[in-house]
């Protein structure tokens, strides 16, 4: 029972930090409809599967990865990665569309390419395998067998999606709202925050590098 709530309780906060992705889950459900924004999670949440299995399988390699020269280049690439993409999100044209009530309905290659989009978003944050070894590390440290570790982590992965799930529906509520001035204010916002992250992913990548030297 205390793991299954401390996996709850994780999983929970992970969900509520307002990270780059919550924003982009938040646009996707509002332009595209639900099941757009599922998909794109869904990319988030096998990008964290590979993540958490690459900490597990590989925990001596990736302790040294999460540490001095290795973590602060990772961050620097990520730091830059996320200011490209703010940039283009920032200066993006909004076409004027009409969105149906109804759920919008595309095609198997458009949900795979927003769950390959969600996926690469993940990718390209660093802070996220940091997070998931300090999720392995506190596992380890509180003396877990690598079956309860993973039954952990699984409800950390449960908990999160679940109250995605919740916050696109949540979402959906304000597309009746939908205009071309608040596409404009979601796509600049997006690309604020995007930016903004990345140079601080980049501060903290430079600042490393200088305090190994």
């Amino acid at each position: 029972m205390e793991l299954i709530l401390k996996g709850i309780v994780t999983g929970f906060i992970l969900s509520i930090m307002i990270g780059p992705v919550f924003f982009v889950l938040l646009e996707t459900s509002i332009t595209k409809g639900i099941k757009a924004a599922i998909a794109l999670d869904l990319g988030v949440l096998v990008n964290d599967v590979v993540y958490v299995l690459i900490a597990f399988v590989f925990y001596n390699q990736v302790a040294e990865l999460t540490k001095g020269d290795d973590a602060s280049t990772l961050k620097l690439i990520g730091g830059v990665l996320f200011v490209i993409y703010g940039v283009v999100n920032f200066f993006k044209k909004v076409k004027e569309t009409k969105v149906d009530p109804a759920d919008i309905i595309g095609t198997a290659k458009g949900y795979f390419l927003l769950g390959l989009k969600g996926f690469l978003l993940n990718l390209a944050n660093p802070m996220v395998i940091f997070y998931w070894f300090s999720v392995l590390t506190l596992g380890a440290e509180n003396g877990g067998s690598q079956s309860s570790l993973l039954a952990f982590v699984g409800i950390i992965l449960f908990t999160f999606f679940s109250i995605d799930f919740l916050k696109i529906i949540g979402a959906k509520k304000l597309r009746p709202l939908l205009t071309r001035s608040l596409l404009v204010a979601l796509n600049k916002l997006i690309g604020t925050v995007f930016v903004g992250f990345g140079i601080v992913l980049i501060i903290q990548g430079i600042l490393g590098l200088l305090v190994t030297k």
